[in-house]
């Protein structure tokens, strides 16, 4: 996998955007107010916005990490940007309030990592998105889009990210729900009991600190892949901010993420390793989701070594349910060492 860059976006005049509180939570469709990472949305031109987002730097999730140097987490510029997304459809793109935006692929990497070390951020940061789409001739909605976007802190550009999503009205995503499963969906606020730890992988494997974080259990290591359970923590209020009837887009990245890192750090060892994997660290994402990951079937994942660019690993994800496979990804996990003790470090 080769980390892709779209640097001849059209560009405008960013308007000034605001900083100094988040924006209404029902706008990026969360439930809790921490978890708002959107400032301000202004129209660019038509079906073009800017953000301005905030960036926790001490987040029960997206703060957890052992890798040094400490850099914004590039799942937490992923989800700003996948509100930026939401927030603007709403307020420029003319998707209606409650809509349900189901993803259906999507990539995301990360460029110029000086300048997402913490501490040294050379301005703040924004996201601008630009938005396509075609409204059905009947009823003017919108059924399928594309967004593609630019991540920047000030005047850098670290990040780029491109999504193919589906509009689903309430009633619909219902439909097409019991279509998929033949009987109703359990809700992740049914699973009251937190699975216990045994046969989690432990943190420092996955670069996590928090046992909460761990997404990942009972990992099998081949001499050519890797394989374990999804499980995430359902008390984990980053990864089901509300009630879900599945598993959320975000929580099989971060799961591929954790099995990418995994994969890397106990290459040619055939066990878990946590011996070099301080240094790693996950630059980008692609793949699609071609069924909803549900909460009541095992699910596991599979990672395999996959062509890279030069000084990436790039780690290929397959998730299956009952034999099938629901959904692949692809992590781009880079050594992020030589960024120690250089702010002007430059990563290609």
């Amino acid at each position: 996998m080769t980390t892709q860059v779209l640097e001849d976006a059209t560009t405008s005049v960013a308007p000034a955007i605001e900083y100094g509180r988040t924006i209404e939570r029902s706008l990026a469709h969360r439930s809790a107010i921490s978890e708002v990472f959107v400032t301000d949305v202004r129209s660019l031109r038509p079906m073009a916005v800017t953000a301005g987002i905030h960036l926790p730097l001490t987040h029960l999730y997206y703060s957890d990490h052992r890798q040094q140097p400490k850099l914004h987490d590039s799942l937490l510029l992923l989800e700003a940007g996948r509100q930026s997304a939401i927030a603007g459809s709403h307020t420029n793109a003319g998707v209606p309030a409650g809509t349900m935006a189901i993803v259906h692929a999507f990539q995301f990497s990360l460029r110029n990592l000086h300048a997402l070390r913490i501490g040294g951020e050379p301005g703040p940061p924004r996201v601008d998105t630009d938005f396509f789409g075609k409204t059905a001739r009947h009823s003017g909605r919108y059924r399928k889009g594309r967004l593609e976007q630019r991540i920047f802190m000030g005047d850098a550009h670290v990040a780029d990210h491109s999504m193919d999503v589906l509009f689903l009205k309430g009633d619909e995503n219902e439909i097409l729900r019991h279509a998929q499963r033949g009987t109703p969906a359990p809700l992740s606020s049914d699973f009251t009991e937190a699975p216990g730890d045994v046969g989690r992988v432990a943190p420092e494997l996955v670069g996590r600190d928090n046992p909460l974080n761990v997404v990942l259990t009972e990992p099998e290591f081949t001499a050519g892949s890797v394989t374990a359970r999804v499980a995430p923590r359902f008390d984990n209020p980053a990864l089901f901010d509300h009630v879900y009837d599945h598993l959320p887009a975000m929580t099989l990245v971060e799961a591929a993420r954790q099995l990418a890192l995994l994969t890397v750090a106990s290459a040619g060892t055939g066990r878990a390793a946590a011996s070099g994997s301080g240094s790693l660290c996950a630059i980008g994402y692609e793949g699609g989701f071609e069924r909803f990951a549900e909460l009541d079937i095992p699910l596991t994942a599979t990672a395999t070594p996959a062509p890279a660019g030069a000084g990436q690993h790039a780690i290929r994800v397959r998730f299956h349910q009952d034999a099938q496979e629901i959904a692949e990804l692809t992590v781009a996990v880079a050594d992020v060492s030589h960024l120690h003790g250089s702010s002007r470090s430059r990563n290609a």
